[in-house]
C-alpha cells in the first residue's frame, strides 16, 4: 500500500505542474516549459539557431534584432528556440521567424542531432545559454542587446562563445582592455548596430513647445552597475521640465523587479509625465524629442546618430571612464535641470565632440550597412563552422 501511495505522489505532482503551465497564473518572468511536442523528432530545415531562454520580460533585448534576424532567415534560415510558450508566441507574431518552445535540454539534443544548424546566437549571458553552448557542432555567437560604457559590459563570460559581434571599435578597445587571457581582435567582429538600420519613423512633435526624452536605465542586479536615475534625478526632471516642454517618459522594462523603491518612483513618474512610450519602439521616441535625458546606457549610444543633444545623470556610483562619458555633460542630483535643458536646447554645446565618437562607437551607420556586415559576419562564421565540422570529421574517422 506505501508503494502505490509512493507512485502516486510524484504523478500527481507532475500533473499539477503540468495545469499550473497550462493556466494564465505562471509569472511572465517563469518559462512555462510547454513544449511543442509536434517539432519533436524532426529536424531543424534552418542554418542558424536563436537560443532565448527568457520569458516576455526579456524581449526587450531580443526585439531590436528582428529586423536584422529576418533579413538573416531570408538568406539562411532561422528558428528560433525558447523555454516558454507565452513568449514564443510574441516573438512569431512580431516578427514572422519560426519559434519553437523546447521544455528540456533533451529535445534539443534530439533535434539537433537530426539537424545542419550550423550557427546559434545569443542575445543575453544567461546561465542556462549553456544546453545550448555545449553542442560542438555548431559556432557560437554573442551578439548581446546594446552596446554600452557600463560596467557589464566588460565580462569574462564573452569567453564561452566562438566570437562577439561588436558594434565599433570602442567595444573591442574595452573588451581589450578589461578581459584577461583572452584575444579579443581575434574573436570579435564589428558590424556595427544593424538594430539603427530600422527606417526612421515620421516625428509627431509638440508645435508649442520643444520635446525631452527621459530615458532611464533600471536599478541593475548588483550595486556597483546601479546606474539609474529614478531615485537621485526622475522628480527633479519631470517637477522642472512640466508645463515648460512636453515631457515623454521611456521606463526601462525592469524597473522595480530588484529594489521596490525603483518601481515606486516609476509608478509616481508615470503618472506626471506627459506621455509614456511603453508601446512604442524607440525609433519614435528618439524621432519625437529634441533632447535626451539618460542615464550610463545602450539608449546614450544609440542617440548620437539623430545628433540632437543629451544629457546624462550622473550616478552615485563611479561613472565609468571612457570617451563617451568624458565628452558628454553630466547632470548632478542638484543641477538646475530647466536652466541646463534651455542651455543645451539653443547651443548644444557637446554637438561637435559627439559627432567625433559616431564611427568609434557605431561604426557606419549608413542605412543598411551594419545589416550587411552582420550578414556577411553570420556567413564567414557559418563557412568556418563548416570547414572546422569537415575536418573535425574527418579526423574522427581516419585518426589523428
Amino acid at each position: 500500500m506505501a508503494d502505490s501511495r509512493a507512485g502516486i505522489v510524484p504523478r500527481l505532482r507532475q500533473w499539477a505542474i503540468g495545469r499550473l503551465r497550462r493556466s494564465r497564473f505562471l509569472p511572465v518572468g517563469m518559462p512555462d516549459k510547454r513544449t511543442d511536442e509536434d517539432r519533436l523528432g524532426r529536424a531543424f530545415a534552418q542554418a542558424v539557431l536563436v537560443y532565448f531562454p527568457n520569458g516576455a520580460d526579456a524581449l526587450y533585448q531580443l526585439r531590436p534584432w528582428f529586423a536584422a534576424l529576418k533579413a538573416l532567415d531570408a538568406a539562411h534560415g532561422v528558428v528560433a528556440v525558447f523555454k516558454d510558450s507565452r513568449t514564443a508566441a510574441l516573438v512569431r507574431a512580431e516578427s514572422g521567424l519560426d519559434c519553437v518552445t523546447l521544455a528540456r535540454y533533451g529535445q534539443l539534443d534530439e533535434i539537433l542531432a537530426l539537424s545542419d544548424v550550423k550557427l546559434a546566437l545569443y542575445v543575453n549571458h544567461d546561465p542556462i545559454n549553456f544546453e545550448c553552448l555545449r553542442f560542438t557542432s555548431l559556432v557560437h555567437v554573442y551578439l548581446g542587446h546594446g552596446d554600452s560604457d557600463k560596467g557589464v559590459s566588460v565580462s569574462n563570460q564573452v569567453k564561452a562563445y566562438d566570437f562577439c559581434f561588436l558594434a565599433g571599435q570602442a567595444a573591442l578597445d574595452r573588451t581589450s582592455a578589461g578581459v584577461m587571457l583572452y584575444d579579443a581582435s581575434a574573436r570579435s567582429v564589428l558590424i556595427g548596430q544593424p538594430q539603427l538600420d530600422v527606417p526612421a519613423p515620421e516625428p509627431q512633435p509638440d508645435p508649442s513647445r520643444s520635446t525631452v526624452l527621459y530615458a532611464p536605465t533600471w536599478e541593475a542586479s548588483q550595486p556597483s552597475v546601479s546606474y539609474g536615475s529614478l531615485l537621485t534625478h526622475g522628480s527633479a526632471v519631470v517637477d522642472a521640465l512640466a508645463g515648460t516642454h512636453r515631457v515623454i517618459y521611456r521606463p526601462h522594462p525592469l524597473n522595480g523587479v530588484i529594489d521596490p523603491a525603483y518601481g515606486e518612483a516609476d509608478a509616481a513618474i508615470r503618472a506626471r509625465a506627459d506621455r509614456v512610450d511603453t508601446d512604442v519602439p524607440l525609433e519614435q521616441s528618439f524621432a519625437d524629442a529634441d533632447l535626451l535625458i539618460t542615464d550610463v546606457s545602450a539608449v546614450t549610444l544609440n542617440w548620437l546618430p539623430t545628433g540632437k543633444p543629451v544629457l546624462v545623470c550622473r550616478p552615485r556610483v563611479p561613472v565609468p571612464p571612457s570617451r563617451l562619458m568624458d565628452t558628454l555633460p553630466l547632470l548632478d542630483e542638484d543641477a538646475d535641470v530647466a536652466a541646463l535643458v534651455a542651455q543645451h536646447l539653443s547651443t548644444d554645446p557637446s554637438a561637435a565632440a559627439r559627432r567625433d565618437l559616431i564611427e568609434y562607437y557605431l561604426g557606419d551607420t549608413s542605412p543598411g550597412a551594419a545589416t550587411e556586415r552582420f550578414l556577411q559576419a553570420c556567413s564567414g562564421a557559418m563557412d568556418l563552422r563548416d570547414r572546422a565540422w569537415a575536418e573535425h570529421r574527418r579526423l574522427g574517422a581516419t585518426g589523428p
